[in-house]
């Protein structure tokens, strides 16, 4: 049981990109998932998140400070302008160009874990730069937000502000207090919990391609060239940057991941809570389906390269 489960949490690509495909064809599907399911689904994915960690985590930061502080800071300071440029480069519509920017501006995917596990990267570190991007996130998501898109649309920092620490903080707070104070029951929930996160997170993206499947189809090479470039780019800036650090090739992956992938599902909860046009969300939407598939194709090219 323990086997199969594995092996459908690590075909989570597979699952979200086949999810985005038929909710282009069939949104019906999927649209149901919508307004409240989604926040509450994200609720349920920080929280998922809260209960891998303990407080020993939070005391890692000390121990490794250094790439920590490597992968926050191009997490925040190249990613933002990753989204910024290539929405002007591609001179994307004004909402899709929003979209980008608010995705670049979020912390590292959750599924950044599971990525680093199957690339044989550092695991622990993995963790611990999701949990402090996360934790950041609250106080730079919105300001970030505002800097590179206040000049193309309005842009409620302060509502940005709440929405982010409401749907981030509290659910992986009560997630790490659990695990603190309910040690046992966490223990029977962990081997099931990463396929809860998998499978909400395939809801929540194929019910935004689905709700906006005619916009998708309408703007689809500019949009997923776009989006295309901020993860690629992503990934090799953070690998790079890496090696030119000194560190060694699986400390180097690690950045990688952290900064190639983004917590679209938040992105998607604050486009639709704070920007009229629902456009705003889909580039988030499609943001997942493609961090996902190319941090699986690299953690399998990585693996590949550790056999010869």
């Amino acid at each position: 049981m323990t086997r199969v489960l594995a092996w459908l949490t690590n075909a989570f690509p597979l699952w979200v990109l086949a999810g985005g495909i038929l909710a282009l064809f069939y949104p019906a599907w999927f649209t149901w998932f919508n307004g409240p399911w989604i926040v509450w689904g994200l609720a349920v994915i920080m929280l998922g998140m809260g209960v891998t960690l303990t407080f020993d985590d939070f005391r890692r930061v000390l121990v490794m400070p250094r790439p920590v502080a490597l992968g926050f800071g191009a997490q925040f300071m190249v990613m933002p302008f990753l989204g910024w440029g290539i929405g002007r480069m591609l001179d994307l519509d004004t909402p899709l160009a929003v979209g980008l920017i608010l995705v670049s501006c979020c912390p590292g995917g959750t599924a950044s874990n599971v990525v680093a596990y199957l690339a044989r990267a550092n695991v622990a570190l993995s963790v611990v730069m999701t949990m402090c991007s996360t934790f950041g996130a609250v106080i730079l998501t919105p300001l970030l937000t505002q800097f590179y898109a206040g000049t193309i649309v309005h842009v409620d920092a302060w509502g940005l502000f709440l929405s982010t620490f409401k749907v981030v903080v509290g659910p992986v707070v009560a997630g790490v207090l659990l695990n603190q104070l309910a040690p046992k029951v966490v223990k029977r929930i962990l081997p099931i919990s990463p396929l809860i996160s998998v499978i909400t997170i395939t809801l929540i993206v194929a019910s935004i391609i689905g709700q906006s499947a005619d916009a998708v189809k309408a703007s689809a090479g500019a949009l997923l060239l776009g989006v295309g470039l901020l993860h690629i780019v992503g990934f090799t800036v953070g690998y790079a940057l890496a090696r030119v650090f000194g560190y060694d090739k699986l400390i180097a992956r690690t950045v990688s991941i952290e900064v190639g992938m983004q917590n679209s599902g938040l992105g998607v909860v604050l486009a639709r809570k704070h920007f009229a046009d629902p456009s705003t969300a889909v580039p988030c939407a499609i943001s997942s389906v493609f961090h996902s598939v190319i941090g699986s194709m690299l953690a399998g090219w990585w693996r590949l390269r550790d056999r010869k």
